[in-house]
């Protein structure tokens, strides 16, 4: 084997293929198992889910300051917002390591494999919430700093410890822990509260399901075979998309009620419209013909929904003040 090259991982996805642009085979299917421990390391904060939790939190503080916020403190919130979803992802790894290896698409996670030792884990993860929380407080304020680990530890205890394995409304009440950023955010600014970060807590509170049961629809088998009750393992797949029906209402709804409250203007009216149609448009198609093509196809623009409407939200801001 060449230097620098790691082993893949098996799956029962077939080949990659093209999603809205992007090639979903290598993201959800073959997975490339870390062979280095500082890859191992890496691979422990899911970057990938950092990625759709930082979406969130730029434009949110772009929304507080009602134009672009000092790069300190983009940098800062970003570090420590970074840190601490990764030290809970760790957590999680840790926690779940025993499923993980029953179920393919986790089966190269590096607890699973051996390459990093639980309680090495363990250490490096509180390692990450406390760098986390010590970024936060130093250089943005003391509530960032607290709703970020207020998060990990919802993630954490509430999620994994006791939804995930006992409740097929886990990713419901445990999704509320990934729509913190967009609080973070706008704490980081403010220092404070107010309707317009709790709206968009909503939004990604009622977007997670219909993403997450989407990806839950491809490895319903995975789930089942862990004994984990994710919704569309326990019951049909129509069932489970008329769940993500009601929920992608509510979640189009939240979206254009953010209009009023945020006073923002046409550009993200039109986008907060227009990608929500497509959204529901996508999880109705699926609700007629459940197969697993169609539904990574809803997960992959479920992922480009929420990456759109924020960047339009963000424009829109920047527009509207004049920055």
């Amino acid at each position: 084997m060449a230097v620098g090259t790691r082993p893949l991982v098996p799956s029962r996805l077939a080949p990659a293929k093209r999603v809205g642009g992007r090639e979903t085979g290598l993201v959800h299917g073959v997975r490339r198992a870390p062979t280095t421990t500082v890859g191992g390391y890496i691979a422990l904060t899911k970057p990938r889910i950092i990625e759709l939790l930082l979406i969130t939190t730029l434009p949110a503080m772009v929304m507080a300051e009602q134009g672009w916020p000092p790069l300190r403190l983009i940098v800062a919130t970003l570090i420590g917002g970074t840190l601490a979803a990764g030290g809970a992802n760790a957590i999680n790894m840790v926690i779940d390591r025993d499923i993980d290896a029953l179920m393919e698409r986790t089966a190269s996670r590096p607890l699973v494999t051996g390459l990093i030792a639980p309680r090495n884990a363990l250490i490096f993860a509180v390692a990450l919430e406390l760098v986390a929380f010590g970024v936060l407080w130093a250089f943005t304020n003391l509530l960032a700093a607290v709703l970020a680990v207020s998060a990990t530890a919802f993630y954490v205890f509430v999620y994994t410890i006791w939804l995930k394995r006992t409740s097929k409304q886990n990713i419901v009440i445990g999704g509320a822990a990934g729509a913190v950023p967009a609080l973070v955010g706008w704490a980081a600014i403010t220092n404070s509260m107010a309707w317009s970060p709790v709206i968009l807590f909503l939004l990604i509170f009622f977007w997670t399901p219909p993403h997450f049961w989407a990806l839950a629809i491809r490895y319903a088998d995975d789930y089942r075979s862990a004994g984990v009750p994710m919704l569309p393992a326990v019951v049909s797949p129509k069932e489970a998309v008329r769940h993500m029906i009601g929920y992608t209402v509510i979640l189009v709804a939240i979206s254009l009620v953010l209009i009023p409250v945020g006073n923002l203007g046409w550009i993200y009216a039109i986008s907060a419209g227009v990608l929500g149609l497509l959204f529901l448009a996508g999880v109705i198609d699926l609700g007629r013909n459940p197969t697993t093509a169609r539904s990574m196809r809803v997960f992959g623009f479920s992922i480009s929904y929420v990456t759109l409407l924020f960047a339009a939200l963000t424009v829109d801001v920047l527009v509207r003040f004049g920055w």
